[in-house]
């Protein structure tokens, strides 16, 4: 339980992650029943959530708050960074660059149990008076400053939480710098390895300032400050007694400079998990390696200058504006980049259409489609009538949901036969990819209609007092059917997952005939990664090498 392995902690992690990716997709399906139809009781769940969050088991204004607030809180922060960055880059790292184990055995463990401590602290600001937090997962003030003692949950679990972000980013970086093997040099290393340490930088470069911001609120919640209060703030008719002289625009300003390199913590390790599966699956090296290499540490540095595109509404001068819109779409084109030398590299290939290529390929268009979306966002003067709508939900779900998950559901089922020695049912998994790719097109594709016609985001009611939302009832339902599939299909993964674990097919330490290190040892791999140490000679990619019997040559081999 205490282990200081970085498998162990890796699955720590991977466990952790997805309960509460479990959690935050229950949040957003009892969300997106009450908007299908929202004076009808939650069924089967109505009347279990008790009076101050249903009245006669229909949600409550104040618990539809609170649900989406901390479904994006929980998505984000708790399920698929710790998923992506804690999971997938504790185990896999130190296994690709032929490491024994992490930089710092201990500092890793801390920064599993700070996390799981912080998950906590936000789970237990549920049962808080006045529930958890309900200003969004964004937290802006004013009205964060005046929320319930569930904000203070959050504020607090957020502090902790960056804590962890940050040990285990050092971790990562000193890994991959001080303990690669002999031979692995830096343009040996893996896309994969590359993706994890940018965003091991963002992290530890961009969440100071967001938990800066945390201790300011705080100190305005409890000790009396007015960091972010305005002079002359009225609330309820009453003029506030806080000092004044703050600015509710400085907690976006730190809240941004962080949440926009996210969306780079969130896509960076997709596109590395999806390099890996695609190199392996066309059985060819990728197009354009270094390429890629340079569009991610491009995107590690741009992703810097680009925060206030969310922001248009505050009133930034035109000169402002101009240079945030300028970044904004020079930083789209290393994306582009890589996107289009991972569909470049399925060219000439000989696809095999394995369930984790399955969900690798499906990554493609659907982050092309949020990619795509997410263009007018960063003009002022489209992003203006769109902000805050249901379009830039669907934008931004793109990217995550068929985007981001994809591209870890792909890399759960390659790397699951390294992990267990066994591997996962190809039928089941199959039937997850395809029910997973109608389910989330349901619910996301009707959003960008629904902001073209400029619904707000966070109307309790879907917008059903507002004659221009009328006809809007079809979609919400069919949203929330879409979302009802999409759960069922997800009890598929989940079977198939605990079945696997003890009756699964049992594979060599090479199931995928892959090149790269972690395929080299035994499965699962043993305390220490590699008895012996091994000797990197190639690069990671060398599949379909002319004059070789076998299509692929493992990086270990002369």
């Amino acid at each position: 339980m205490f282990s200081t392995d970085h498998k162990v902690i890796g699955l720590q992690y991977a466990l952790t992650s997805l309960a509460f990716l479990l959690l935050g997709f229950i949040l957003i399906l009892l969300i997106r029943w009450h908007l299908g139809w929202p004076a009808d009781p939650l069924p089967l769940v109505g009347g279990l959530l008790g009076e101050s969050r249903t009245s006669d088991g229909v949600m409550l204004p104040e618990f539809y708050l609170q649900a989406g607030a901390m479904h994006g809180t929980i998505m984000v922060f708790l399920a698929v960074v710790p998923l992506a960055v804690g999971a997938f880059g504790n185990y896999l790292v130190p296994l690709m660059i032929g490491a024994p184990d992490m930089a710092f055995p201990r500092l890793n463990a801390v920064s599993y149990w700070l996390y799981a401590v912080a998950g906590l602290v936000m789970l237990v600001s549920f049962f808080l008076p006045g529930g958890a937090a309900q200003s969004g997962w964004t937290s802006y003030p004013p009205l964060a400053d005046f929320a319930t003692a569930g904000q203070t949950g959050w504020l607090l679990g957020m502090f902790i939480l960056i804590l962890s972000s940050m040990l285990n980013s050092i971790n990562i970086i000193v890994t991959i710098v001080q303990l690669r093997a002999p031979g692995m040099t830096l343009m040996r290393m893996p896309f994969f390895v590359w993706a994890m340490l940018v965003t091991s930088f963002l992290l530890l470069l961009a969440f100071p300032p967001l938990q800066a911001a945390a201790v300011l609120q705080l100190m305005d919640r409890l000790a009396g400050t007015s960091f972010f209060l305005p002079t002359g703030l009225v609330s309820s008719g009453q003029h506030l007694k806080a000092a004044g002289g703050g600015s509710p625009i400085l907690w976006q300003h730190l809240f941004w400079f962080l949440a926009h390199p996210e969306v780079y913590v969130l896509i960076l390790p997709a596109f590395g998990i999806v390099a890996e599966v695609i190199a392996n699956i066309t059985r060819k090296p990728l197009w354009g390696y270094r390429a890629m290499v340079g569009a991610a540490l491009f995107i590690g540095v741009m992703s810097f200058i680009v925060w206030a595109h969310h922001m248009f509404l505050t009133g930034m001068g035109p000169t402002l504006s101009t240079f945030f819109q300028v970044t904004t779409m020079i930083i789209s084109i290393p994306s582009v980049i890589i996107i289009a030398a991972l569909v470049l590299s399925l060219s000439g290939g000989s696809i095999r259409f394995t369930t984790p290529g399955l969900f690798a390929l499906g990554f493609l268009p659907m982050f092309g489609l949020g990619g795509l979306t997410g263009l007018p966002l960063g003009l002022a003067v489209t992003d203006i009538p769109l902000h805050d709508t249901y379009y830039v939900i669907g934008h931004f779900h793109y990217i995550v949901a068929p985007g981001t998950l994809f591209a870890l559901f792909a890399g759960i089922y390659y790397w699951f036969p390294k992990v267990t020695g066994r591997k996962l049912n190809d039928l089941l998994g199959k039937l997850h990819f395809w029910g997973s790719l109608i389910g989330m097109n349901g619910i996301f594709l009707p959003m960008f209609f629904q902001g073209l016609a400029g619904m707000n985001r966070r109307l309790y009611d879907g917008g059903r007092t507002y004659q221009a939302f009328a006809g809007f009832d079809g979609s919400f339902r069919g949203q929330a059917w879409s979302a009802v599939f999409l759960g069922a299909v997800q009890i598929l993964f989940i079977v198939n997952l605990f079945w696997s674990l003890g009756r699964g097919a049992r594979v060599t330490e090479n199931p995928w005939d892959s090149t790269t290190l972690e395929w080299t040892t035994t499965s699962p791999p043993p305390a220490h990664n590699f008895e012996p140490a091994l000797e990197v000679y190639r690069g990671p990619y060398d599949y379909s090498v002319p004059g070789r019997t076998n299509d692929f040559i493992p990086q270990d081999q002369p």
